[in-house]
């Protein structure tokens, strides 16, 4: 019955998103308590914070999802980033290297490309984050920092990497520009 649940969960996520849950059933069939740790992972690590610094947190995020895959993840980051209100104008940005023009996003973007790169200037835009929107914000950046890379990695890792895309941004597509 787990197994069923799990996997009913998964199509139907699959269809709401376009987005190919090969990679969750395989693992739902090697084990029921991998599907059920996976099912909670984005429970676990998906504190957004403040509604007020939920771009930050979606730029946050698309940096750190951006570090491990340029497809599927990316756009399924970009999908429910837009789906929340985030401005698809300002994610295409931050992807093309315009994060000053992309606001909070961008701030959101930098942090987490500061963050993964061990850059000095992680400091000073956690206290940008931190005195514009709260500590409760920060601690969503660093979660969305450092969590957005799982499942790119997990899924390459399982064999179900995808080779880089272009990416749509509310309908209109884009060649995805890396240029952290």
């Amino acid at each position: 019955m787990i197994r069923w649940i799990l996997q009913h969960g998964a199509r139907a996520f699959g269809r709401k998103y376009q987005y190919d849950v090969s990679y969750l059933l395989d693992v739902i069939e090697v084990s029921r308590s991998a599907g059920v740790r996976l099912a909670l992972f984005p429970t676990l690590v998906g504190y957004r914070g403040p509604q007020g610094a939920q771009e930050v947190v979606a730029g946050a995020t698309l940096a750190s999802t951006m570090d491990g895959d340029c497809g599927p993840c990316a756009q399924l980051v970009i999908d429910m980033s837009i789906e929340s209100g985030v401005s698809s104008d300002m994610l295409q940005a931050c992807l093309e290297g315009r994060r000053k023009v992309a606001g909070d996003v961008g701030l959101g973007y930098d942090f987490a490309v500061a963050a993964i790169a061990d850059d000095i200037d992680v400091d000073r835009l956690a206290n940008e984050i931190t005195d514009r929107f709260g500590r409760q914000a920060l601690t969503a950046a660093a979660f969305a920092s450092a969590s957005g890379r799982f499942y790119p990695v997990f899924k390459r890792a399982l064999g179900h990497g995808a080779t880089c895309s272009r990416l749509r941004f509310g309908g209109q597509e884009e060649l995805v520009i890396d240029e952290q």
